[in-house]
C-alpha cells in the first residue's frame, strides 16, 4: 500500500486512522432516551426527576451515535480510535473526535456544533468524514451550526461546506428543536 504523502504526517497510527475514515459508515446507535423519565418531567413540570448528565457509552464499532453528554436533546457522532498504545499493553480507546448535532425532519435542517478532533489526529480527514456520513444518512438537508465555534477556523467550514446545502454557515434553531444548552 503506498501513502499518499499529502496525509503523511509521521503519525504512528496513519494506517488505523485511514481505516476509521474508511469505516465512517460503521455506526453504533444507542438511543440513550428514558421514556419513563421524560414523562415524569411532562407530568410535573420539569421539576421531578431532576435532570441529570447523560453517561456516554463506548461501543464496540468504529464511529457511534449516542446521547449528548453535553447538550440534552442532541445526538453525539464520535469516532474511536482503538488499538494498542505503542509496545504497551494497554489498549486505547479513545474518542478521536466528536461533534454534537440535531435534526428537524419537520425543516430538513441539520444543526452541528462542537466538532472536536484531538490534537493529534486533526487534519487526516476525521471531520469531513464524520460530517459527511450525517449528510449520507440524511439527503436533503441544509446543514448548519449556531455559529460559536466557526471563527476558530473558518477554512475548515470552507472547505466542508463547498457544496453542502445550507454550508454549515451560522443559523438559529427553527421552533421544533430546542438548543439543550
Amino acid at each position: 500500500m503506498t501513502t499518499d504523502p499529502a496525509m503523511s504526517t509521521g503519525n504512528p497510527n496513519e494506517a488505523a486512522i485511514r481505516e476509521l475514515i474508511a469505516a465512517s459508515g460503521q455506526v453504533g446507535r444507542v438511543s440513550g432516551r428514558q421514556p419513563w423519565r421524560e414523562v415524569l418531567q411532562r407530568v410535573t413540570g420539569g421539576r421531578w426527576p431532576r435532570p441529570r448528565w447523560p453517561v456516554v457509552p463506548h461501543l464496540a464499532t468504529p464511529w457511534q451515535d449516542t446521547v449528548s453528554a453535553e447538550r440534552p436533546g442532541w445526538r453525539m457522532r464520535a469516532a474511536h480510535l482503538r488499538g494498542r498504545a505503542g509496545d504497551a499493553e494497554v489498549v486505547r480507546d479513545d474518542f478521536v473526535f466528536e461533534v454534537d448535532y440535531q435534526l428537524c425532519r419537520t425543516c430538513r435542517i441539520g444543526w452541528v456544533e462542537q466538532p472536536h478532533t484531538l490534537e493529534p489526529y486533526r487534519r487526516r480527514g476525521l471531520a469531513a468524514a464524520g460530517l459527511a456520513a450525517l449528510r449520507a444518512e440524511n439527503p436533503g438537508f441544509a446543514w448548519h451550526t449556531l455559529g460559536g465555534h466557526i471563527d476558530g477556523s473558518p477554512a475548515f467550514w470552507d472547505t466542508v461546506g463547498a457544496g453542502v446545502p445550507g454550508g454549515y454557515r451560522p443559523r438559529r434553531l427553527c421552533e421544533h428543536v430546542t438548543a439543550g444548552a
